[in-house]
């Protein structure tokens, strides 16, 4: 049976979970940021996040910083990354364990933001950020698209109905750049992932847009067989 003195001689670091939190208002992507309340860097934008306990999972640790703050469970949280610079903290050698995820803006628990001091901010405008959370956001931004291009997204992000030019906002803000509107629409409903309802939303136009919802199952089918051809668009050079 090991010993727990084979090590004994083994360094030992602090293991941090920082999230990047998306959301989406229908118009733009969002970046949800705390002001951080103590030294180093008391005042300033960060990420939100916490320590590992001895007693839970990474995955469970990202999930209990993530209801901390938003007041939300059982949402799409996806592990991203492991920084590990030597001096990425001033107070000492710490490991962060990096997750991105995905909400709808208006599920949020708002007393839970305000009690952090937590702001939206757009993903194209965000301020400086402490340690090298801008490199997490950064590289959150790439899986992202990585993802976006190569299946629908949506689930999380848009409410349970919406319509076609809230799809294409999503899209838009995701790559940060804009795209052509008839080749955007005729990839989305090749794919077979959308269902249109009979209900429009008016605001878009005097008839009104129509509002779809993704079909769930189709929607697992396309990710059970992984193929080329289930690209949605090429994406766009940024």
């Amino acid at each position: 049976m090991p010993s727990p003195k084979q090590y004994e001689n083994i360094d030992r670091f602090p293991v941090a979970l920082d999230t990047i939190i998306f959301g989406f208002d229908r118009q733009n992507l969002k970046l949800l940021l705390i002001k951080r309340d103590f030294e180093p860097e008391k005042g300033n934008w960060s990420l939100m996040g916490g320590f590992l306990e001895a007693n839970e999972s990474l995955d469970d640790a990202a999930s209990r910083i993530l209801t901390k703050l938003t007041g939300l469970k059982n949402i799409y949280l996806e592990q991203l990354y492991g920084f590990g610079e030597i001096d990425r903290d001033p107070v000492e050698r710490t490991i962060s364990i990096a997750y991105y995820s995905l909400i709808d803006i208006h599920d949020q628990n708002k007393d839970f933001v305000k009690k952090y001091s937590a702001r939206w901010f757009p993903i194209d405008g965000l301020p400086e950020l402490i340690f090298d959370h801008k490199k997490m956001v950064e590289a959150a931004k790439a899986r992202l698209r990585y993802k976006a291009a190569r299946q629908p997204v949506g689930f999380e992000l848009l409410p349970e109905k919406f319509t076609l030019p809230e799809l294409q906002h999503l899209y838009e803000s995701i790559y940060e750049t804009e795209l052509d509107k008839r080749n955007f629409r005729r990839r989305i409903l090749s794919m077979g992932v959308l269902i249109k309802t009979k209900e429009k939303q008016r605001g878009f136009s005097k008839k009104g847009a129509y509002l779809y919802k993704f079909d769930n199952e189709k929607f697992k089918e396309l990710n059970a067989t992984p193929n080329d051809a289930n690209i949605v668009f090429k994406p766009p050079k940024i």
